[in-house]
């Protein structure tokens, strides 16, 4: 029977608008600053930034090399965002229709950014990518990144961050919808805007992070205002779950991955010898921590977590039918330490769950046993 999930205009409505007084753009670009956004300006009646100086335009430049910066001028899009107050006061108050841009990246935040234009589905493995969608799996009236964003959630069990009342959430003039997070630790995350090669979370659906900024709220344009729903006025710390798909999607710099090593030696030691002997258990630990290895080679993708818990719930079911030792758990986690370092929350979790569950069904010779 194919899976339900049917869509329309109804998954992207949101609850409605709470009435606000309207305030000045200096208010509001004081207001993103004080909580360490950097903002600048954005070119009157639109979303994009305010124009360079004429000679900027007219002799390209590195930003860093810009002798406009350091002298308080706006120009180079989110490279000028600045937090100084005074600065913030000239700019707004001699320019009062100026809009406001956030640089994300600087100030710590990872804005899921959902687009409302509903256009025709592209293909299945573009929709979510690195996650195939059989065709068991109807997909009438999808069309709007709300819809994809909805699929992604409804695949890891979990809600769609357009629902998320926890977080400071922004409706666009377009229909669309700006879910505000802030990162946690020190990551930055890479944007994925448009047609950013390599990376994507979503179809239609862009993350404003390191590299590119995010329309701040109470900005109006030719189009109508940023405006802020529900109650929520601060964003909320990225949800663990959205932190793994943008690691899977490629969203983090890739790390220095380090070659495979051996199964250590003391983990060895300790499982050879049960089950049926030392070649025997030798083997199977080896076959087993094989592909946890291999993942090692790349440094995002490769299907990680799968790997990780089909690698756990073998041993957990090898475990349980006595055919290797405890042990072999440690073996497990210092092998996937080397091929994903700075995982741990993850590793321990999917270890935990992917255990718990072989356990349950014991792997003997002759397979598993209900």
């Amino acid at each position: 029977m194919p899976t339900e999930l049917r869509f329309s205009s109804r998954d992207s409505e949101l609850p409605p608008l709470i009435p606000s007084v309207a305030a000045p753009s200096l208010l509001a670009a004081q207001w993103c600053a004080r909580r360490g956004w950097p903002v600048h300006p954005l070119a009157p009646g639109h979303k994009s930034p305010a124009g360079n100086c004429s000679d900027c335009r007219e002799n390209a430049h590195a930003p860093s090399d810009c002798p406009c910066l350091p002298a308080g001028r706006w120009c180079h899009s989110f490279y000028a965002a600045t937090l100084n107050q005074r600065r913030i006061h000239q700019w707004w108050e001699n320019n009062p229709e100026f809009g406001i841009g956030v640089s994300s990246g600087p100030a710590g935040l990872v804005v899921i950014d959902i687009d409302a234009h509903e256009a025709e589905a592209p293909a299945r493995d573009r929709i979510l990518p690195g996650i195939p969608i059989g065709d068991q799996v109807d997909l009438t009236g999808l069309a709007t990144g709300f819809h994809t964003l909805a699929v992604l959630a409804a695949l890891r069990g979990l809600n769609s961050p357009a629902k998320d009342t926890t977080t400071l959430r922004v409706r666009t003039p377009s229909g669309g919808l700006h879910v505000w997070y802030r990162t946690t630790g020190n990551r930055q995350w890479f944007s994925s805007v448009g047609s950013t090669p390599g990376r994507a979370l979503a179809w239609q659906v862009d993350i404003r992070a390191h590299g590119s900024y995010i329309v701040a709220p109470g900005t109006t344009t030719h189009h109508g205002t940023y405006t802020p729903i529900g109650e929520a006025r601060e964003p909320a710390a990225l949800p663990l779950w959205l932190a793994q798909e943008l690691a899977r999607t490629g969203h983090l710099p890739a790390p220095s991955v380090p070659a495979p090593r051996p199964v250590p030696p003391r983990a060895q030691q300790a499982v050879l010898g049960v089950g049926g002997g030392h070649q025997n258990a030798g083997h199977i630990l080896a076959a087993i921590l094989a592909p946890v290895e291999a993942c090692g080679q790349v440094a995002e993708g490769a299907g990680f977590s799968d790997v990780l818990n089909r690698a756990a719930y073998t041993l957990g079911g090898l475990i349980a039918a006595g055919r290797l030792s405890e042990e072999a758990v440690q073996a497990l986690k210092e092998t996937v330490a080397t091929a994903r370092p700075g995982q741990e929350l993850l590793i321990q979790q999917i270890i935990r769950s992917g255990l718990t569950a072989g356990k349950q069904r014991p792997l003997h010779v002759s397979g598993r046993r209900p």
